[in-house]
């Protein structure tokens, strides 16, 4: 589309989203079609590698859902061994629904609207998670972690449990893993050696656009860089990168300085610094030509060598992550210095539903995933001797004939789960790895509203108001379709009319009397 194509930019942003839905809705039908996989009895003693299940079902059925890039074909391998270890630990089976990021809302949307068994559900202060807790949607959590979940207290800092609390009450349980992050470019090795890239070079994004020329001059057929719709470089360094995005809607503290005012993200010139630059890199040929619709992982791009470089999130051993998820050697620059917000904090998290069935039992197998490190390993990577082997030192390898690319298990989510300083480290992974998590937590630069926790509830109907109008223009601007002089000015003008104002208003309102009161030093309850 070119600057004169504006008067069209309407009706091509209505035609994004009926792509996107339609591919939702798609998604939907597939998960759907499913086969669950239901647990039995076994006959006793310690799960069998391979082994099939026989007798009983066990009384209860557990239902975990989360979101993620591929369902693996040896699932309900995997589920059927949890769930012979479940019956004598928990008397009951769990079924594990993965569900693809780009139809995670349509799929929680009709779990609560149907009233379906979900009894463990993945939450993060980025996937709304103040919104969910307003909408009643979380049970609160106090008093069933209090009875059943004495091994998660005993494992999680009091003060990491307080950030996921809003109006006292606890919503959440945060994953336990490192709490901070930085962002930045994560590169084909094997392409940087080939053309001589100096990793050294890139300072700034900026730094990054000669590399990507290099590649789309000297490898015809590869994309200098993957982006998605809902995640490009824009996305990543400004969103808990520069900024604090204090929860959901419009309102954000900027990391530099010491301002504690509430600003319009859309409106900071580094927002519209970034969107010219991917718009630039658009028109170059840089980016990938479906990215306004694709919903399309970076991370299998890249495997099928049909990418060279993606934004992410970082941290202590990410590059050695990111080639095993690609199957190939990466290599990364980090553009920001490592942020600890509240948002990291909560960055990943399991909630009981309102439509659980078996709260207790949820809690319980919750809690598991914490102090069992048999079972959180089976989850996190599948059956020893089939999908990984444990080597003499502790770390875990690929099975004979199985590599990265070949494996039947591979959801590589270690960091959604329990107690994540309990899950094996690989073989080409730093045995220090855990201690380098602590040290990366204790040198992070906190955010000045660090535990500060948005309520957004007295603005829902402007957040979804706000929400809408994002739909309409974020994409397009994340992606470098069009023009951000154009079309930022018809952004900010939609974000007033929905209500964008009221809403920063309102985050100033919540984050001054939270100061007020002590900010992070105040006790449990204020947000």
């Amino acid at each position: 589309m070119t600057d004169h194509d504006l008067d069209r930019s309407g009706l091509r942003a209505r035609r994004v989203r009926l792509l996107a839905a339609a591919g939702a809705l798609l998604l939907l039908a597939a998960l759907a079609a499913w086969p669950a996989v239901r647990s039995e009895r076994s006959s006793g003693g310690e799960p069998s590698p391979g082994s099939a299940a026989s007798g009983a079902e066990a009384s209860d059925r557990l239902v975990l859902m989360f979101p993620a890039s591929v369902a693996p074909p040896d699932l309900p391998l995997v589920q059927a061994e949890m769930n012979r270890y479940l019956r004598d630990k928990l008397d009951a089976s769990v079924e594990i629904k993965p569900v693809d990021m780009s139809s995670w809302w349509d799929r929680t949307g009709l779990v609560y609207a149907s009233g379906s068994q979900v009894d463990l559900m993945f939450t993060a202060g980025w996937m709304r998670f103040g919104d969910e807790v307003s909408r009643g949607r979380f049970l609160p959590l106090d008093e069933l972690l209090q009875r059943e979940g004495a091994g998660i207290a005993s494992v999680l800092d009091p003060e990491i449990l307080r950030a996921s609390r809003i109006g006292g009450k606890l919503y959440g349980i945060p994953t336990n893993k490192e709490f901070a992050a930085s962002k930045g470019i994560v590169m084909r090795a094997d392409l940087v050696e080939k053309h001589g890239i100096r990793l050294e070079a890139i300072r700034t994004l900026a730094d990054l656009g000669p590399v990507l020329e290099t590649i789309k001059r000297r490898e015809p057929g590869v994309t200098p860089l993957q982006v998605r719709a809902d995640r490009s470089p824009l996305t990543f360094l400004l969103q808990y990168g520069l900024f604090d995005m204090l929860g959901d809607g419009p309102g954000v503290l900027q990391r530099a300085g010491g301002s504690l005012k509430v600003v319009n993200l859309a409106a900071a010139r580094t927002y519209r610094d970034y969107a010219k630059l991917m718009y630039e890199w658009r028109r170059s040929g840089y980016l990938n030509a479906d990215a306004v619709t694709s919903r399309d992982s970076e991370y299998e791009a890249v495997k099928a060598g049909a990418a060279f470089a993606f934004a992410e999130s970082m941290k202590p051993g990410f590059e050695i992550q990111a080639s095993r998820n690609t199957g190939m050697p990466m290599v990364a620059v980090e553009l920001t210095k490592p942020y600890t917000t509240t948002a990291d904090v909560t960055s990943a998290m399991f909630a009981i539903p309102r439509t659980s069935r078996h709260p207790e039992k949820a809690m319980r197998l919750l809690e598991l995933l914490y102090t069992d490190r048999y079972l959180l390993n089976l989850l996190d990577w599948g059956i020893e001797g089939r999908h990984y082997v444990v080597r003499p030192d502790g770390r875990i390898a690929f099975s004979p004939g199985v590599d990265a690319r070949t494996v039947r298990y591979n959801f590589n989510l270690p960091w959604m789960f329990g107690n994540q300083l309990n899950s094996y480290l690989w073989d080409n992974e730093d045995p220090q790895q855990w201690d380098n998590y602590r040290r990366f937590n204790e040198e992070a630069e906190p955010s000045k509203a660090l535990g500060f926790v948005f309520d957004p509830s007295p603005v829902s109907n402007e957040i979804a108001a706000c929400s809408r109008v994002d739909e309409e223009f974020s994409p397009a601007l994340i992606t470098g379709e069009l023009d951000p002089d154009a079309v930022i000015p018809m952004y900010l003008e939609q974000l007033k009319a929905a209500g964008a104002d009221k809403v920063i208003a309102e985050k100033q309102r919540q984050l001054d009397a939270w100061l007020a009161a002590g900010g992070a030093s105040a006790g449990e309850g204020e947000s």
